[in-house]
C-alpha cells in the first residue's frame, strides 16, 4: 500500500471513531505540519500507523483538555510526537504561553508519557534528521518488546530486590531473600546478564563474576 492510501485510512479510522469535539479537532488539527510529518518522517520509517493517533486527547495539571499532535500508544510506551513552528511557538508565544507549555510536557512525563519535539523546517526540509532520532528513540522500546515475553517473576523479583540496594547485588542476596538455592541464583542473574538487563561485575583476581549491577533498562519491569 502507498503512503497516500495508507494515510487516508489512518485518519478514516480515526474520524470514525470519533465525535464531538475530538472528532472536530482531528478534521481542524490534522494539517499541513502533521501530514508532512506522516509523508516524510513517520511512513519511511514505519511502513504503516498502528498505534499512531493523531490529535491525542490528554488532560493537563489544571484538569483543562489538551490535544498533542500525536501520540504512540504500545504495551511499553506512551510517546507524545510535537510538530513545532518557529512562528507559533517562538515569534508568537509570550512569557504566560512559554511557561504554559514546559509545565504541560513537564506534566505529560510525571504521568508516563515521554515528549519528544520536531521543528517543522527540519520535518520539512532535514527529515532524515528527525527519522534517525526518531528510530533511536524508538529502539530503545523496540528492545523491550523483544525480551519481554521472557521476563520470569523471578527476574522481577531480582529486579525489584537489585534496586533496593545500595550497591551490586550478588548470588548470596537472591538466596537470601528470594529463598533460590545458588545455582538456580547464579543462572538467573547470568539471564539477565544475556537480556541486557544486568551487567556482572568481576571479582578481584577479574577471572570471574561475582556480583551484578542493573542497568537503567531493567527498571521498566517493576
Amino acid at each position: 500500500m502507498d503512503f497516500q492510501s495508507a494515510h487516508d485510512l489512518f485518519l478514516d479510522h480515526h474520524l470514525t471513531a470519533r465525535s464531538g469535539e475530538r472528532r472536530d479537532r482531528l478534521e481542524r488539527g490534522h494539517r499541513e505540519a502533521e501530514r508532512l510529518f506522516c509523508r516524510n518522517v513517520w511512513w519511511p520509517l514505519r511502513q504503516n500507523f498502528d498505534d499512531l493517533h493523531p490529535e491525542y486527547e490528554v488532560t493537563d495539571w489544571r484538569g483543562l483538555t489538551y490535544f498533542c499532535d500525536f501520540a504512540w500508544i504500545t504495551p511499553y510506551v506512551k510517546l507524545v510526537i510535537e510538530i513545532k513552528g518557529f512562528g507559533p511557538h517562538v515569534q508568537d508565544m509570550d512569557r504566560r504561553k512559554f511557561c504554559r507549555e514546559l509545565n504541560r510536557e513537564t506534566f505529560l512525563t510525571a504521568v508516563g508519557f515521554q515528549v519528544i519535539s520536531f521543528a517543522y523546517d527540519d520535518v520539512a526540509q532535514r527529515p532524515e534528521l528527525c527519522i534517525t532520532l526518531l528510530r533511536m528513540v524508538m529502539g530503545r522500546y523496540s528492545s523491550m518488546a523483544e525480551i519481554d515475553g521472557n521476563i520470569t517473576i523471578a527476574d522481577r523479583e531480582i529486579i525489584r530486590l537489585a534496586c533496593t540496594l545500595s550497591r551490586p547485588i550478588r548470588p548470596i542476596d537472591v538466596c537470601t531473600r528470594l529463598g533460590l538455592d545458588h545455582r538456580t541464583a547464579v543462572k538467573t542473574l547470568r539471564s539477565l546478564c544475556d537480556k541486557r538487563l544486568f551487567e556482572g561485575v568481576p571479582g578481584t583476581t577479574g577471572k570471574r563474576i561475582v556480583r551484578y549491577t542493573v542497568k537503567t533498562a531493567a527498571i521498566a519491569y517493576l
